[in-house]
């Protein structure tokens, strides 16, 4: 009988850890950059909250400004970024936008012609106080954003000793956890079809890491700086036209891979190097999303003007387009702006409206499609995953908590009662989510 409690135990212990892929325990009380420790929105915490409110917060601090980077949580620390409007300055405009070979504008750019404020800030994660903030950019910007869009858009990171802020052409700029400017780079002007900046840093060993895709394909590059200096490591250019997706780096037996998503191509590089190490024909659509993986396959995705996902097994070289590293491909159920989720054995597609598709991850078998929250929403956030739960929240502020796995339960609705447009942060018992107006923190003292 003892025998049998300790192979039901192992067995457990085996579900648990393949239904929490790409969690990695020993970094759950760390959020440091977009979507998590491993850049694909999961955590292995299993004591954050699943039903809250405005009025449960632990506590709520205002944000001046507006803008949709998520908070990255190192320790105590907490960290955004923050863009303030200032006055019209006459005779300032946005460059030129050809699409076509026509000059192109679209009808919702705005403000490349006034001066605007970028700001770091850092906010202590147990009482919400602000510890420091830092105007990083002052002044007249490139281009101009999207008028629901920020140029704070961009997530931070964070190794634990220094926090990266990214603005796009107004550059990156390095603190360290007291708020003194360590370094700053500009990477040069990021034409984007006036729609603002959207990818964020990643760190890797000793570099962070930006894709600058321009809207003129042939300016595209990829862009390594070393932590401590900024100064160039390397810088790939790349014939892909712009993107605002974060890349992924993928680790599988072959080594490390960082896996960046495009319209035309779908390319791996070196991530130490910037050599390239294999490509594909890319998905046709705007490139937003950022790519998934777990298993040795990265899943790359978009949602338009095609919706069509990509199971492609890493550790290939070469062009692969055809090949059999091309393990499926799905043409339905994908968003425009937000990610998707994968957690455990299943691929969870996401579209605009938070409809949900549920793939096998390693043979793209429909689950199930039509998973629909309670109330009509429209989602800008990308979801994150903990405990077989997976957060959905929506810009009305509604946080649906769906059940994870082969069939689609909402477990409960959460509200704090303004719109959300950067999705949430999971760190050591406490969900931090940004608000339009407040950044809310919900759940337990870390630590206990």
């Amino acid at each position: 009988m003892k025998r049998f409690f300790i192979v039901l135990l192992l067995a457990a212990v085996l579900w648990f850890t393949r239904f929490s892929l790409n969690a990695d325990p020993r970094q759950a009380r760390n959020w440091p950059q977009w979507r998590g420790p491993e850049g694909t929105g999961v955590s292995a915490e299993t004591t954050l909250p699943v039903e809250w409110s405005a009025d449960s917060a632990r506590w709520k601090t205002p944000l001046p400004g507006r803008g949709h980077s998520s908070p990255v949580v190192w320790g105590n620390r907490i960290f955004v970024t923050a863009e303030i409007d200032g006055q019209v300055i006459p005779g300032a405009q946005a460059p030129k936008h050809m699409m076509d070979g026509k000059e192109f504008r679209h009808p919702d750019s705005v403000g490349a012609d006034r001066s605007h404020t970028l700001k770091v800030f850092c906010i202590d994660r147990l009482s919400g106080k602000i510890l420091w903030e830092r105007v990083a950019y002052e002044g007249a910007v490139y281009d101009d954003r999207h008028r629901k869009g920020s140029y704070a858009a961009p997530t931070p990171a964070s190794d634990g000793r220094h926090v990266y802020a990214y603005f796009g052409t107004e550059g990156l700029y390095c603190y360290d956890f007291s708020g003194k400017l360590v370094w700053k780079a500009l990477p040069g002007q990021i034409g984007n079809v006036g729609m603002g900046p959207g990818t964020s840093p990643i760190l890797f060993e000793n570099l962070v890491i930006l894709q600058c895709d321009e809207e003129n394909a042939e300016k595209s590059f990829l862009l390594a700086l070393d932590k401590q200096s900024g100064k160039e490591v390397w810088k790939t250019p790349r014939k892909v036209q712009i993107t605002w997706s974060t890349p992924l780096i993928v680790r599988s037996g072959s080594g490390a891979e960082l896996v960046t998503s495009g319209n035309e191509l779908i390319i791996s590089y070196d991530p130490k190097t910037g050599r390239e190490l294999w490509r594909t024909k890319g998905h046709g659509s705007n490139a937003i999303a950022t790519p998934l993986a777990g298993d040795g396959i990265v899943f790359v995705y978009a949602g338009f003007p095609e919706k069509r996902t990509f199971a492609i097994r890493v550790g290939a070289s070469g062009d692969i387009t055809g090949s059999p590293n091309i393990l499926w491909q799905y043409e339905k159920g994908t968003a425009y702006v937000p990610s998707s989720i994968l957690y455990g054995p299943y691929l969870y597609l996401l579209t605009d409206r938070g409809i949900v598709t549920c793939l096998e991850a390693k043979t793209g078998k429909l689950v199930y499609e039509g998973g629909r929250v309670p109330v009509p929403a429209t989602f800008t956030a990308s979801p994150v995953a903990f405990d077989g739960k997976i957060l959905l929240t929506s810009e009305d502020g509604d946080t649906f908590v769906v059940k994870a796995g082969p069939k689609h339960e909402v477990l409960a609705t959460n509200s704090i009662g303004e719109p959300v447009y950067a999705s949430p942060a999971l760190s050591d018992g406490m969900i931090f989510i940004r608000g339009e107006k407040n950044l809310y923190c919900f759940g337990r003292r870390p630590g206990t």
